[in-house]
């Protein structure tokens, strides 16, 4: 089943107001079609070739589309019809073997548009005729209003630009405005065959027709006739009676479609609301940790000051520590330095009165007088002796109280200071 997609007109899925538009340009072409071998490019679905191909020798309708080619396989089995899959710009078929040739709403889809004439002007007879139509650029693009561009559209043309690129491929251009009019009709209700039309004059405006019609030849062409169509469904009252009736249902839906957009505005109003509840408490307990990480990060600056300043004073602890301990190493120094001496003094002084007590010893028989003096002196020796010792314990004493120093044990530990 071929899709309608805006572009291909599928009968029976469009609008029938949408569908006696295309419609109109087959049967404007029928009159020029009767006994002539006809190319119908760009054929869509193909319900226009059928109707070629009721007054024609023969109708070759072509289209790029497979499954356009398969529809109208399926729908239009006529035994002068022919249905092919080709490029309108590459045609398959020899030089001047058409007499007619009919593309419309074709020429805009084309990128190298200009290459399909040159072809259409090769497949032609030399008293053969080219109708194509295209849409006019300056109203369809109004009609379009917000939609854009169409995107099926390669390149649109107005009045001026259409009839001048014709008349490059074919020195005889005629110009038709077609438009989807509003008329009045007075039919009988007895089936005939006569039929009056008035059309009143008017002056046309190719800036503001819906589409454009040209009929081009390389032969002068007799007549320009104004062709009225009239459809077999053409009450436009009654069709537009029901178009408003359907534009009235859409509108209950859209209101219907409304009321439930609304009721859902207010209840995304409403979570909204919620959101900015819990954004605005998640905003202040982020500022309160923001607060708490920066008076955490104040305590932390606090601290470590603290602890350069522990350091530092801890460093002149053991500056001064040092100081002591060497101060106390010095005094030692000393001390054992006069102990020595003292010591040494002692030594000499118990040689010198064991020499002496050995000369006295030999002198005692003749130096009894002198005894008392001798022993005299001897005991005043012992008392200076005695307090030698005395000193002797009290230097050890300052010793020990030396190395019971915590100072000193803190320089131990870090390396500094004699050992005791």
């Amino acid at each position: 089943m071929a899709e309608f997609t805006g572009e291909r007109l599928i009968p029976g899925e469009v609008d029938i107001d949408l569908l006696n538009e295309h419609m109109a340009r087959y049967h404007f072409a029928v009159r020029l079609a009767r006994a002539k071998r006809v190319l119908d490019a760009g054929c869509g679905a193909g319900y226009g070739s059928a109707e070629l191909a009721e007054v024609a020798e023969s109708v070759t309708a072509i289209d790029i589309a497979p499954e356009a080619i398969e529809y109208a396989r399926g729908h239009y089995a006529i035994p002068n019809l022919v249905f092919e899959q080709a490029s309108c710009t590459a045609l398959p078929y020899a030089d001047g073997v058409f007499d007619l040739v009919v593309a419309f709403e074709v020429i805009e889809h084309l990128e190298n548009w200009r290459e399909f004439l040159q072809e259409v002007r090769r497949v032609l007879a030399p008293a053969g005729q080219l109708m194509v139509s295209t849409p006019n650029r300056l109203y369809y693009t109004e009609s379009r209003g917000t939609r854009g561009a169409n995107p099926f559209h390669v390149h649109e043309f107005d009045f001026d630009e259409f009839a001048r690129e014709l008349r490059q491929f074919f020195p005889y251009v005629s110009m038709f405005l077609e438009n989807h009019i509003e008329g009045v009709t007075f039919q009988p209700h007895e089936p005939g065959h006569t039929v009056e039309a008035r059309v009143d004059a008017a002056e046309p405006v190719p800036d503001e027709s819906h589409f454009f019609i040209a009929v081009c030849a390389h032969r002068p062409q007799i007549g320009n006739p104004t062709f009225l169509y009239v459809p077999r469904v053409a009450n436009v009252l009654r069709e537009r009676e029901r178009h408003i009736a359907k534009l009235e249902g859409e509108l209950v839906t859209k209101d219907e479609w409304l009321d439930k957009a609304q009721a859902d505005l207010a209840e995304f109003d409403r979570q909204h609301q919620k959101l900015l509840v819990m954004f605005r408490e998640q905003k202040e307990e982020l500022e309160r940790s923001n607060r708490w990480a920066e008076e955490l990060n104040a305590a932390l600056a606090d601290r470590g000051a603290r602890v350069e300043e522990l350091q530092e004073e801890l460093a002149r602890d053991q500056e001064n520590a040092r100081k002591v301990v060497g101060a106390y190493n010095a005094k030692i120094a000393v001390l054992e330095q006069e102990g020595r001496e003292k010591a040494q003094w002692a030594l000499d002084t118990e040689a010198r009165l064991t020499a002496e007590i050995r000369q006295i010893a030999d002198e005692l028989a003749k130096a009894a007088a002198a005894l008392e003096q001798t022993e005299k002196d001897l005991q005043d020796r012992t008392v200076w002796a005695l307090g030698l010792e005395q000193e002797k314990r009290q230097l050890e004493d300052q010793i020990n109280m030396v190395r019971a120093s915590r100072w000193v044990r803190l320089g131990r530990k870090v390396g500094l200071g004699p050992a005791l």
